[in-house]
């Protein structure tokens, strides 16, 4: 037992940030295997956005490897700290979400992870259930429990503070009620960024003050964007969603800085440290961006995406499939109209400034004419290095 302990815990420690306590986390999982009881594990995730991106995989891959050794994941949707807004890592108040979008991007959760998780031991929790039952003087209880001198030493708290910035006291409420969640659960283990590792940690406190055996806390770091400089997220366009086609998905892989490239592998594919070490530089990046897609889309697809994508811009020939747009109405056509009819700009400025970049071609020739006008006839129109699509005229 203890070899397999040991292996267990060297798997779950793999990319983890902190633990507190590798020891407590041993004692844990030895126990569990003495005994046969799953131990029980807890993240949470506010509904801030309706959809997750792999950023959001690094929790859930390792909520994954605790499943596959046998234990229950309490997925825990926080329909009721989101109200709040979680203060974390911001120098400025964060907009609570209403009941509605709350409802809304809540219900898109459940079937995202279940391209991660397996969902025979996935328990989904909202933590409104056990919050409305604490009602006021509950809560009132619950704050006295910790001192706002420790909640303010927060580094966030810290710099609002320096900069003479507004901090309200329903803010403070948020890593209160986040570590209760933990109590209510009674979590043996909670995973969290490394940006919670305070309130995480929290947590463990207020289950030692109801006399439960603290949780182990794992954080695991934040996953950069494919800006390669900022936290991955939806807001600032930078990010790998997990519901993205392979195609796309290896596509935006293949964007990332070289720096980050190891740290991709590590977080999100099952690549061992020494054949993270070892990979080739000049394959480095394509290697983790297969296998990555290959992880939530399987082998064949994420192989199928790395030879479209070498296909179109190693060996620059044409994508295999090019979908055909029907230009309807009046010839000839102003072509900047033309590229946001078919999606492949935003705007009529935003084609413009496409074309003045020299990102447009119509059959291999550059256009230069901003107010170039055509009939259509089947021309090849290229956008960037990914749009493509053929101009037909409207059927007769």
């Amino acid at each position: 037992m203890t070899d397999s302990v040991s292996s267990a815990l060297d798997r779950l420690l793999r990319g983890t940030a902190d633990c507190v306590s590798p020891e407590d986390l041993r004692q844990k999982l030895e126990r569990s295997a003495r005994t046969g009881t799953p131990l029980r594990i807890k993240a949470g995730f506010d509904p801030t956005a309706p959809d997750l991106h792999i950023g959001h995989a690094v929790l859930l891959l390792k909520l994954r490897e605790f499943q596959d050794l046998g234990h229950q994941v309490l997925f825990l949707i926080g329909d009721f700290t989101g109200m709040i807004g979680d203060p974390t890592g911001r120098s400025e108040i964060r907009k609570p979400l209403s009941p509605e979008e709350i409802r809304q991007n809540a219900a898109t959760y459940a079937a995202q992870v279940d391209r991660i998780l397996d969902r025979e031991r996935t328990e989904v929790v909202y933590n409104s259930r056990w919050m409305a039952e604490l009602g006021t003087e509950g809560m009132i209880r619950l704050a006295a429990r910790q001192t706002v001198a420790h909640f303010l030493d927060r580094d966030d708290f810290k710099q609002r503070m320096e900069k003479n910035l507004p901090i309200h006291l329903h803010e403070l409420l948020y890593p209160l009620i986040q570590g209760y969640d933990s109590v209510a659960l009674r979590a043996d283990v909670e995973l969290g960024g490394t940006d919670q590792l305070f309130n995480l940690l929290v947590g463990r406190d207020l289950q030692r003050s109801y006399g439960q055996e603290p949780q182990v806390v794992l954080s695991l770091p934040l996953l950069v964007g494919t800006d390669g400089e900022k936290k991955m997220s939806k807001s600032l366009k930078n990010a790998v969603g997990l519901l993205d086609p392979p195609g796309e998905m290896f596509g935006k892989l293949m964007s990332i800085p070289d720096s980050a490239t190891a740290s991709y592998a590590l977080l999100l594919t099952r690549l061992s440290e020494s054949e993270i070490a070892n990979l080739h530089p000049r394959e480095a990046k394509a290697t983790v961006a297969q296998a990555i897609t290959a992880r939530f889309h399987g082998e064949e697809a994420a192989r199928s995406a790395r030879e479209e994508f070498d296909r179109q811009f190693s060996r620059r020939e044409l994508p295999s499939e090019i979908a055909g747009f029907v230009v309807e109405g009046p010839s000839p056509v102003r072509l900047s109209t033309v590229m946001v009819r078919s999606g492949a700009a935003r705007s009529e400025s935003l084609a413009k400034q496409l074309i003045r970049q020299g990102a447009v071609d119509l059959d291999g020739s550059p256009v230069s004419d901003l107010f170039c006008e055509i009939v259509p006839a089947g021309q090849l129109l290229r956008v960037g290095k990914r749009f493509y699509c053929r101009l037909l005229p409207p059927q007769s």
